[in-house]
């Protein structure tokens, strides 16, 4: 009778120890995090994941969590490689995922078919399929703050503001062979038609990254008015120093936002001055946010930084401004849940009602961050714009006002994209939106 007390006393222990166990579990907001910090493009990857967790770190530490509950960012090794982005995504969604930020068009193509099923949202920052800016065919897919399809409107409407316009103009496109490179290779197309410019294109293979000479002959022969990069990782600075090399004028050399970290451009130096890319966030540390994080993570120890003087960098305070966007998701959902501790369903509702006000953005400092950003059920990218920063030899300034996508023409090749998408897809989910 006795050991039939203690085994009975040992197994309500476990018993309990599971419930507490399980308890501690769902009184918490899981966010995975697709990192890759190995492999070739780890240049952008760390710092990335930095920023990302040390918000999250810093909202756990001044605050307690969003709502009451503490965010639990799990980082999982994809080294940008999209087979092993999906392993990461099937080993984690069971454990209460609300979201995934792929950070890779690679892996978003993948996950994109998995999300309505799973019932978890992906949020593609800035990146992956443009089409999914389009909320009607792809209710779990989010594009915040821009599509690649509106950044190259942006960019467009940029050097159609300079020297005399863009019609008649020949522009250049040098791209990382992939899917990110290929995907606003439609919209140029059309929009080249529209706009009456030429395009000349200049692949970069993923093996010749660090190898350009031969393409850059040839942009020296075809003699582009204006250069439009989408690349990264070892390609951008490569591409920058052979510009160099045969003169192109920097000033009229722009990349995407993955073509403008500081990374990119240390090794360039006096070189690179002049150059230009996009941006949807500000570097620097000269924001009530910053300073938190600087004070409560990076200064205790808590961040995986190496150096406390790359808070602030370019990759660095976009991979924050990711999490930023995920906080925000995460107060949406619980305000239209009337729950704490939401799901990955909740969490695509919050996404939708996202409301990155100029007030809101000044409420959490970061006044100035960033554009105001504002979803809905029919748009998933919210708002669209953009500004340029260029190289002033040793940082980088920005160096306009934000420039707005041409949404009257890129809005409907979103849509017909999107269709076209879903077309052979007869079990596809969609959504009327009013």
């Amino acid at each position: 009778m006795f050991k039939k007390l203690i085994l009975g006393a040992a197994a309500i222990a476990m018993v309990s120890g599971a419930q507490v166990t399980l308890s501690v579990a769902q009184e918490t907001l899981y966010v995975p995090s697709l990192s890759y910090r190995t492999g070739p493009f780890a240049g952008g990857g760390i710092p990335i994941a930095n920023g990302f967790n040390d918000y999250f770190t810093m909202l756990n530490e001044r605050d307690g969590g969003i709502g009451g509950l503490k965010v639990v960012v799990e980082e999982c090794e994809t080294g940008y490689n999209a087979q092993k982005g999906v392993e990461c995504y099937e080993a984690t969604k069971g454990k209460g995922a609300l979201v995934y930020n792929p950070y890779s068009t690679g892996i978003t193509l993948q996950l994109i078919p998995k999300a309505p099923v799973d019932k978890i949202p992906v949020l593609s920052m800035g990146y992956g399929l443009s089409a999914t800016a389009v909320g009607e065919k792809f209710p779990w897919t989010f594009n915040y703050p821009a599509t690649y399809w509106s950044q190259m409107s942006s960019i467009l409407n940029y050097i159609d503001s300079q020297d005399g316009g863009i019609k008649g103009k020949k522009i250049g496109y040098i791209y990382l062979v992939s899917g990110y490179g290929k995907e606003p290779i439609p919209l140029l197309g059309q929009l080249s038609k529209s706009m009456g410019f030429e395009v000349v294109e200049f692949p970069i293979a993923g093996k010749d990254m660090q190898n350009q000479s031969s393409q850059w002959l040839n942009v020296r022969k075809e003699k582009p008015d204006w250069m439009i990069m989408w690349g990264w990782g070892a390609m951008n600075a490569t591409a920058v120093k052979e510009a160099a090399k045969i003169r192109f004028p920097m000033d009229k050399f722009i990349g995407n936002w993955w073509s403008g970290a500081n990374a990119d451009l240390d090794s360039v130096g006096e070189a690179g001055k002049g150059y230009r890319s996009a941006n949807v966030a500000a570097a620097g540390t000269d924001f009530p946010a910053l300073q938190d994080v600087i004070k409560l993570v990076v200064e205790p120890g808590k961040s995986q930084i190496d150096d406390p003087e790359k808070v602030g960098d370019v990759l660095y305070n976009r991979g924050l401004f990711n999490a930023v966007l995920v906080a925000e998701a995460i107060r949406a959902a619980q305000k239209i849940s009337g729950k704490a501790n939401i799901t990955g369903s909740d969490m695509r509702d919050g996404l939708e009602a996202l409301d990155l006000s100029t007030a809101r953005l000044k409420e959490i400092g970061l006044e100035g961050f960033t554009a105001p950003i504002k979803g809905s059920c029919a748009d998933h990218a919210g708002g669209g714009s953009i500004f340029l920063q260029q190289w002033d030899g040793a940082d980088w300034k920005k160096t306009t006002d934000l420039i707005a996508p041409d949404m009257a023409v890129v809005r409907p090749l979103l849509e017909a994209a999107a269709t076209k998408y879903i077309a052979d897809k007869p079990e596809w989910q969609t959504k009327a939106c009013n």
